[in-house]
């Protein structure tokens, strides 16, 4: 028989990251005809599509046609854009510019996903209107991406958020779960990062804000611009290492914090807590508590199960 196929289509790009995997059941759980594309893990889910090959994207945007586009596929690696600055910057700033102006020729919404990382970190929080001044070359390809996708398709969103954490495949895949066998190997102190303020933000959340932002787009055109999304709950690495000890009730007393600023890898900003007032205002947004969605993200790596009688039931 037939299947009712949604008439809202929406393509997402990096479908096969951690974010792009929240981004697609998000949209496909809600009546959305969803098709994902990635590179190295794309098949069988999604579709194979290098970014980089400008006619492999004009193909699937005009066979497609999506209404939406979300664009998550990026180098977000701080670390490794400052070692591979040449390969960071054609995906996050060229790729990015090829697919405004492709979303525009089937006159598709875009939205761009972008970071707190375009700002210093000096003056928190900051709104969408302030002057971004990012600190690190993963924040400078971020903003240039900005730049390219509003200067070639003025249909387009520029979502902006931080640090992110979610149901992961491996745990080095957030800079929040990865600290999870530290929090749990309590025999060996551990030297966690207790200057930079960060805002974990659960992908979910971050899934839940790009859909309502498109379904309010396809009922009133002024939608676009820059927009803030955030959790809420300020913690620093030390901080968040502790409230993942406190989710599993494990130990936390090996947990060292460390209050001078990093000395190596990229310069990060002190404090890039963004204003999400902006969104809030139009009715969207979505938090989910952090010790919840940790709790949900972390469980299956939870090496002593012993504990699922006296922490779940």
């Amino acid at each position: 028989e037939d299947v009712e196929v949604p008439s809202r289509r929406v393509l997402i790009t990096g479908a096969t990251g951690l974010l792009g995997r929240a981004v697609f059941k998000e949209f496909n759980e809600n009546n959305w005809n969803t098709v994902g594309c990635g590179y190295r893990r794309a098949q069988p889910r999604f579709e194979h599509v290098n970014l980089l090959d400008s006619i492999a994207v004009h193909d699937i945007i005009h066979d497609f046609q999506p209404h939406v586009i979300v664009h998550c596929a990026a180098e977000r690696r701080p670390d490794v854009v400052e070692g591979q600055p040449d390969a960071a910057s054609q995906l996050n700033v060229a790729a990015s510019a090829n697919l405004a102006k492709e979303a525009a020729g089937v006159r598709a919404f875009l939205i761009y996903i972008s970071t707190d990382y375009v700002f210093d970190g000096t003056s928190p929080p900051y709104k969408e209107t302030d002057v971004p001044n990012p600190l690190n070359l993963y924040g400078k390809t971020k903003l240039e991406g900005e730049k390219a996708v509003l200067e070639n398709n003025e249909d387009t969103a520029v979502l902006r958020i931080p640090v992110l954490y979610g149901e992961v495949e491996r745990l080095e895949e957030s800079a929040v779960t990865v600290m999870f066998d530290k929090v749990q190997f309590s025999n060996k102190s551990a030297n966690m990062d207790h200057w930079q303020q960060r805002f974990p933000t659960n992908v979910k959340d971050v899934a839940a804000v790009c859909r309502q932002l498109a379904e309010k787009r396809m009922l009133d055109p002024s939608i676009k611009g820059t927009f803030h999304w955030s959790g809420n709950e300020q913690m620093t690495k030390y901080e968040m290492a502790c409230a993942i000890a406190d989710a599993f009730n494990l130990p936390s007393s090996h947990l060292r914090p460390i209050t001078d600023s990093p000395v190596v890898g990229a310069l990060r900003p002190k404090n890039a807590q963004l204003d999400c007032s902006k969104l809030e205002m139009l009715g969207i947004g979505q938090r989910t508590p952090f010790r919840a969605g940790i709790r949900e993200s972390l469980w299956p790596f939870l090496v002593d199960k012993r504990w699922r009688q006296t922490v779940f039931h």
